[in-house]
Order: structure tokens, then sequence, then C-alpha cells
């Protein structure tokens, strides 16, 4: 069994070993970076009150980042239970969409003629991680995982602890809103 002092002691080397990696795994996932902080320092307190129960069976560095995802669901579960949730008349639809179920004319998205790799222009990454930050948490994080870290869909489910059907209608707004951004921002200008 180990003492206070031990743990304590066993506590500060993880802070030193992982805090750093803890920090840029968060960050990867909630893009703020004082967010990432904080969620770290709760990590680190959740391990120290349930350092007695860690059994040695993984690596010290693979319990703290289970412990981190906990935090970080939580953070979205809490984030997605203060988003309000859209619900779209016929009437509000029929304004986008005429009567064959087609875009109406004036409100169909524009087609984007990229005329170079957009991804390699620095001028067009800024203004699209501006359009990212705009975008809810929840989104954001949809985006950032299905896309940029290349999840699957199953699995970012279980990480930001929505079902399917949320996860599917909250990627579905973030694309058209963040289209919406890019047409205002990048490709009218």
């Amino acid at each position: 069994m180990m003492t206070e002092t031990d743990a304590n002691q066993e506590l500060t080397t993880w802070v030193h070993l992982y805090a750093r990696d803890l920090y840029y795994w968060a960050l990867q996932k909630v893009s703020d970076s004082g967010l990432a902080e904080d969620l770290v320092q709760e990590t680190f307190l959740v391990a120290a009150e349930k350092m007695h129960t860690f059994q040695q069976r993984s690596q010290p560095r693979t319990w703290l980042l289970g412990i981190l995802k906990h935090k970080i669901a939580d953070h979205y579960r809490a984030t997605l239970q203060k988003v309000p949730t859209l619900s779209l008349s016929p009437e509000d639809l029929s304004a986008f969409f005429g009567a064959n179920d087609r875009w109406r004319k004036e409100t169909r998205p524009e087609a984007w003629d990229a005329q170079e790799e957009l991804m390699d222009n620095q001028a067009f990454i800024l203004v699209f991680e501006e359009c990212l930050n705009k975008l809810s948490a929840m989104m954001n994080a949809c985006i950032r995982l299905k896309f940029l870290a290349e999840k699957k869909a199953a699995e970012i489910c279980q990480e930001l602890g929505v079902s399917s059907t949320n996860y599917w209608q909250l990627l579905h707004r973030a694309k058209l809103q963040l289209r919406a951004c890019l047409e205002q921002s990048w490709f009218r200008h």
C-alpha cells in the first residue's frame, strides 16, 4: 500500500512527465488553450483523489489519458445541454427549398471554384480557423474529429457522449454554418 507521501511524490512525477502531452492532446480535442489547461488540471485532481485505485495494470500516461477523455466528454455533454435545439417548420424550410424539394435558385449554395489547393494557402487557413471558431463547441469538435483527426463516427459519438443521430445532425449543421461563413469571408472577398 502506497503512503500519502509516496502518492504525492508519484503524482508530482507524473505531472512533470505527462502534463505537456495531456495538454496538447486536450488542445487538439477542444481547440481552446485555457480550456485544455483546465481539463488537464482537473485530470490531475481526479488522479490525486483516485491514486489509491491505480492498480498499475496500464502505464500511468494511459490511465491519465482515460481520465482526461472522460473530462472532455463531460465538458461536451455539458455544452450540448446548453445548446438549444433547432426545429424548423415547413414554412422555414420553404424559404430554402421549392415544392420539388430542391434548392431555390436564390438560396442555393454557390459552387466553389478553387484555383489552388486551399489548405496550402495560409490566408485561407486563417479564415477557415476563424469560421471553425464561430461554431458551437460541439459542432467545432464534430468537424475537427471527423475531418481533421479523421475519426470514425462511432468513435466520435463515444468521445463526445452523443447519440449517432445527434452527431449526424450536429455535423450537418456545422457543415452548413461553416460553408456559409466561408462563402461570406473567403469566396466573396
